[in-house]
């Protein structure tokens, strides 16, 4: 036999063991909503507090004093049969003449955006003076009989050529051109006395066209 009387008498154990367990949970009613704990909530008693009386404002003497007691008129509650509705007592001023009435001269509205704007106006207008005014300073002058010049450009076309021209001029250049070899036209800026002169006309050339030049010796 694959299984011996051991083995059977412990499988029967076990099974009447599991009886004994779980068959009486399965008859069993489950236990009643009243008989579980309902949560407790505590409010605790108030805690008393001592009260002081306070006693009542009294405005400083100093405001008493600025107000003079026949200077304040009581408004009326009931309005008289002739004065209109809604209307309030004004009380005259001392040393005001009476039936005359002495109003603050209205001063002209000033419009504090249109002033803004104007002062930026200003500035923007003396910033781009003074920018020109530096400008044409900073520019190398150009000499008769320099040896130094900055190549700008070489092109074929006349147009281009005479384009690069102004606007170097209008920018406060002594720009020229000088045909080359291979049917192109050279322009040239200069020419300088040295060749320190040339190097800085090399960088107003590209600070003011944004166009890197080349210094060159030229000869007649």
């Amino acid at each position: 036999m694959k299984y011996g009387m051991r083995e059977r008498l412990s499988g029967a154990v076990i099974l009447i063991a599991l009886a004994v367990i779980f068959v009486p949970m399965l008859f069993d009613d489950p236990a009643p909503r009243d008989a579980r704990p309902e949560p407790l909530l505590s409010i605790d008693a108030p805690i008393e507090v001592e009260r002081h009386d306070v006693p009542e404002p009294v405005p400083p003497e100093s405001l008493s004093e600025s107000v003079p007691a026949g200077d304040v008129t009581e408004p009326s509650s009931r309005p008289s049969p002739g004065d209109e509705a809604g209307s309030r007592v004004v009380t005259a001023l001392p040393g005001a003449a009476e039936g005359t009435s002495e109003e603050p001269a209205a001063e002209p509205a000033v419009d504090p955006i249109a002033e803004l704007a104007r002062a930026a106006d200003q500035r923007l207008a003396e910033s781009t003076s003074a920018s020109a005014q530096a400008a044409d300073e900073s520019v190398e002058p150009a000499v008769a009989e320099g040896e130094w010049a900055v190549q700008v450009g070489s092109f074929g076309e006349p147009a281009n050529v005479e384009r690069l021209l102004g606007q170097l001029r209008d920018e406060g250049f002594s720009a020229y051109s000088r045909p080359r070899g291979n049917d192109l036209t050279t322009v040239y800026v200069g020419p300088f006395s040295s060749s320190e002169a040339g190097e800085r006309a090399v960088a107003e050339v590209k600070a003011r066209v944004n166009l890197q030049g080349l210094l060159v010796r030229v000869r007649e």
